[in-house]
C-alpha cells in the first residue's frame, strides 16, 4: 500500500483524489480545512501551506499539490498583488512543498510528484493572465525538476479545463454560463472533478512509471481542435 502526501485534498479536484485514492492507499491530506470524509486510510494535518510550516512525515511514495486560484480581470484592473498572489499559491507554495518533502520521497521506491497547471497557459484566453502566468511557472517547474530528478523521481502536471468544483463555481452560476462554457468545448462538455482524479490515479500509479516532465491536458477539446 502506498502513502500519498495530498496538500489541498479537502475540496474540489483534491477532494476527488481523496476519495479515488483511499481506499486502495494510505492517503495523508494537508489543508486549512477537514475533509468530508473519513476514511481508516486517511490522515489529516491542519496547515496553511503559504504561513505554515508543513507536518514531518517520514515516509511517503507520492506528492500531490492541488491548491490553486481562478483570478480573471482585464490585465488593468489585475494588481501587482494579483500577480504575487497567484504565484505564490500555485508556485511557491509547490517549491515549498517539493522542497521540504524531497529526501523523503527519495526513500521510496518509486517516487512520484504531481502538480496541476491549467489549459490558460497553452491557450490564450482572455482575463487570464494573472493565473496563465502562474501556471505558466508550474509547466517550467516540472520540465525543469522532471530532467533534474530523473532517474530517482518523476514529476508531472495535470492541466485541466474548466471542472465543476467550487473554485469554478463563478463561472457556473447558471444555466445560460453551463451552456456557454459547454459550447466553446468541441466535446460539447466540461470535466468533473472525477475524471481528473481518475487521471492523478494513472499518473502516480506504476503503469506511468516511464512519464516524467509531461503535462497532461484535459481540455475537452479546447486546445487541440482550437489551435
Amino acid at each position: 500500500m502506498k502513502t500519498i502526501v495530498i496538500i489541498g485534498g479537502s475540496k474540489g479536484i483534491g477532494n476527488a483524489i481523496v476519495e479515488t485514492l483511499v481506499d486502495s492507499h494510505k492517503v495523508i491530506n494537508i489543508s486549512r480545512s477537514v475533509p468530508e470524509q473519513t476514511h481508516s486510510n486517511l490522515t489529516h494535518f491542519n496547515c496553511d501551506i503559504l504561513s505554515d510550516e508543513l507536518p514531518e512525515i517520514s515516509a511517503m511514495d507520492a506528492l500531490v499539490y492541488c491548491p490553486g486560484s481562478i483570478n480573471l480581470k482585464p490585465i488593468a484592473r489585475l494588481s501587482l498583488e494579483d500577480f504575487r498572489d497567484d504565484f505564490e499559491i500555485n508556485v511557491v507554495g509547490a517549491v515549498k512543498a517539493i522542497q521540504k518533502y524531497l529526501n523523503v520521497l527519495k526513500k521510496s521506491e518509486r517516487p512520484s510528484v504531481l502538480l496541476f497547471s491549467t489549459v490558460a497557459s497553452k491557450l490564450g484566453m482572455p482575463y487570464h493572465a494573472s493565473i496563465a502566468t502562474a501556471k505558466s511557472g508550474v509547466e517550467g517547474l516540472v520540465k525543469s525538476l522532471g530532467a533534474e530528478l530523473a532517474p530517482t523521481l518523476r514529476i508531472n502536471a495535470i492541466a485541466p479545463t474548466v471542472t465543476d468544483t467550487q473554485l469554478a463555481s463563478k463561472l457556473l452560476r447558471n444555466d445560460k454560463m453551463i451552456e456557454n462554457i459547454k459550447d466553446r468545448h468541441p466535446l460539447k462538455k466540461f470535466l468533473n472533478p472525477k475524471e481528473v482524479a481518475d487521471m492523478a490515479e494513472f499518473l502516480l500509479s506504476d503503469k506511468a512509471s516511464s512519464i516524467s516532465g509531461q503535462i497532461f491536458e484535459m481540455d475537452c477539446g479546447i486546445v487541440t481542435f482550437k489551435i
